[in-house]
């Protein structure tokens, strides 16, 4: 077999512009078959603009678009072999259960005999057996969104994009269905091509995921990769909460950069490529690599680690791993991690402490 059709999608060189403003601005991916991957970024950054030109419904001004290693240029949207998943589901109201899987296959001209095995087998493989008599106004939210997913799955598709489908989701459903997301694609073993702008999705269900931002993938990678050594400062920025200063390099000695911050304060960082003596930088630090002990019970400052002195502003109380806010010494907030336990030795608003962190949690890129 050919390496082109060991990739469910393959995208090269793909760009769309809409007069003078692009949309999507060159973009070149690989997917492997039975994956699960996402696209994430800002609203407007073009991404639900390439989706749609994946599934047919806008034509690339530049660029090819293969599926299983044939081009799809020119095949109309109802004639690929792709199936979208929306936020608001277009589940048909007037249809129960069974008429919305089996509408799919009535129009691909299923034999009328094979339709009740195959609408079984996929509310089997959804776990919900036993719903195909009721009315879509019965489901739940979860419910409805795995008929939507198996709505499209018995026509076995090639590829299944899903545009947002969790936004319309309460917070404490959505969490679930992440999980519940991420199983159903094993399930399956289909590619999922995931549109979202929500970090925490991306990261929980992807096997890996592509920053996009003005047009363009700023990275494509696993998710821990994308945390832990994001390529460009607006994927620090943009995947995980980090803290931020922005300086000018003083000095880079063995691989640790002297950054002096428009805040008045010196911080040793871990320069990125492209980073050079006096170059203007910015710097990311996120709040679990933040050590705060209280002033008292800290010991010395250590010479080759970053040590600064503040008073807790707030607690952001969420269970056992909850969050301070500190006001450093010029007064900006800086947020740090910690284990609250209930007892007398939680730090609270009030309290002074020092934070520290080693150079290597400080990651320096070039402005």
């Amino acid at each position: 077999m050919n390496d082109a059709v060991e990739h469910d999608l393959e995208c090269t060189g793909l760009s769309k512009h809409f007069g003078s403003v692009r949309a999507v601005d060159d973009v070149s991916f690989r997917i492997p078959k039975g994956s699960f991957f996402s696209i994430l970024g800002p609203s407007g950054c073009g991404k639900t603009t390439l989706m749609r030109m994946i599934a047919g419904f806008e034509n690339p001004s530049d660029g090819d678009i293969h599926i299983k290693g044939r081009s799809v240029l020119n095949i109309p949207p109802n004639r690929r072999n792709v199936k979208m998943v929306f936020q608001h589901l277009a589940l048909f109201p007037m249809m129960n259960v069974f008429e919305n899987i089996a509408y799919g296959l009535r129009c691909a001209g299923t034999p009328k005999s094979e339709i009740p095995q195959k609408v079984n087998d996929v509310l089997e493989r959804i776990a919900l057996p036993d719903v195909g008599n009721r009315e879509i106004h019965q489901l739940s939210g979860g419910q409805k969104q795995r008929i939507a997913i198996a709505r499209c799955m018995v026509l076995d598709p090639d590829v299944l994009l899903l545009d947002e489908p969790l936004g319309a989701l309460d917070l404490k459903l959505r969490e679930a269905m992440k999980i519940e997301l991420k199983l159903l694609q094993h399930q399956f073993n289909t590619t999922f091509i995931y549109i979202t702008h929500d970090q925490s999705e991306a990261l929980v269900m992807s096997d890996n995921v592509a920053v996009m931002n003005e047009g363009r993938f700023e990275q494509v990678g696993k998710p821990e990769e994308l945390y832990h050594k994001p390529a460009t400062s607006f994927v620090a920025g943009f995947v995980g909460d980090s803290n931020r200063w922005a300086g000018k390099v003083e000095q880079i000695s063995d691989g640790v950069a002297k950054v002096a911050t428009e805040a008045g304060l010196s911080i040793l960082c871990k320069p990125q490529a492209g980073v050079e003596k006096g170059a203007p930088v910015s710097i990311f630090v996120r709040p679990e690599f933040i050590a705060a002990q209280r002033a008292g019970e800290a010991g010395p400052p250590d010479a080759n680690s970053n040590a600064l002195a503040g008073k807790v502003d707030s607690v952001l109380f969420n269970g056992a791993n909850s969050r301070i806010l500190v006001r450093g010494p010029s007064s900006e907030l800086i947020e740090a991690d910690v284990v609250v336990t209930g007892g007398t030795s939680d730090l609270r608003p009030g309290d002074a402490v020092q934070l520290n962190w080693a150079p290597e949690q400080a990651m320096c890129y070039a402005r």
